[in-house]
């Protein structure tokens, strides 16, 4: 029996897209160390393991949206909003908790507007999450009056060191973000009900509201999710750059759909883990390095 279950750990493993993703990223690490003098340097891999974070905390509620079968084209933009909603909140004087308050209850609002539509009245996410995608931006430059914010008032300096200070061991602080968020989305789709029902929803979804399921109340908080990640990803992104422009997070919706996708999401549904999303949004940050280093 315990050879038995040995065997069957190992083919998942060697069947999982996600395993085969990190093996690609171990191998052009390596690759890489040697291909280039500045590749393993601290400084280079602290930059990268900042820059996975921006994609990859959005990445990790993307591929729930994905999972269920759907398409969240608006975090982009969402981003930018939230950022903006930060920024200006903060830089008219109001403290830091009150400014992440703000922002976080935008990404919801939209998020719940985005699920309604899909979940309830049936346009299709496509086309719901694309016309968000102008919406949130053009909301974006109304409420900067499309200018640079580069003055966060009191709390400035909090900020600042919220997304681009380095507390424990030199790693940068959205690194533990990132990786305390994968552990709550990998134990949600493991290990919770609501993560039984996502594949459910995505397997099959008239058969999931046959046996019972609230496909339509799952739904509206997948897209409620998928946008407060895009909002969390701006707060720190935000503390990063230390300004917010209205071309932040442009076109950064391909890139996470792409890193989910490369983690072992599928696109019809059913599939894709948290593990697989910070795999695929690693490599393409990996390859995005590389090609800079060897003068591609």
């Amino acid at each position: 029996t315990i050879a038995q279950r040995q065997h069957n750990w190992l083919s998942a493993l060697l069947k999982s897209q996600a395993f085969w993703v990190f093996v690609a990223i171990v191998v052009a690490c390596l690759f890489l160390s040697f291909a280039t003098d500045s590749f393993a340097t601290t400084k280079n891999l602290y930059n990268i393991t900042r820059n996975v974070t921006f994609t990859a905390i959005i990445a990790l509620g993307a591929t729930m949206v994905i999972i269920t079968g759907g398409i969240d084209l608006s975090v982009g933009s969402v981003l930018c909003l939230c950022s903006m909603i930060l920024a200006v909140t903060m830089h008219a004087g109001y403290n830091i908790e009150i400014g992440i308050l703000a922002a976080l209850a935008t990404a919801l609002v939209i998020g719940a507007f985005n699920g309604v539509l899909i979940a309830y009245l049936g346009f299709p996410s496509f086309v719901v999450t694309l016309g968000m995608l102008s919406i949130a931006r053009s909301l974006a430059m109304v409420a900067s009056n499309n200018t640079v914010v580069y003055q966060f008032g009191p709390d400035q300096s909090k900020l600042l060191f919220l997304g681009g200070g380095a507390w424990l061991f030199g790693i940068a602080n959205p690194v533990f973000y990132t990786v305390v968020l994968a552990l709550i989305v990998g134990f949600v789709l493991r290990w919770t009900s609501f993560g039984r029902y996502l594949y459910a929803i995505g397997g099959n979804e008239q058969a999931a509201t046959l046996t019972g399921v609230p496909v339509r109340r799952i739904k509206v908080a997948v897209y409620m999710l998928s946008a407060l990640s895009a909002g969390l990803a701006g707060i720190v992104e935000t503390g990063w750059l230390g300004a917010v422009t209205t071309n932040i997070g442009n076109g950064m919706e391909l890139q996470v759909i792409a890193a989910a996708v490369i983690g072992g999401a599928s696109l019809v549904g059913g599939v894709g883990t948290a593990f697989g999303a910070l795999a695929g949004s690693a490599l393409i940050e990996v390859i995005r390095n590389s090609l800079s280093l060897l003068g591609i």
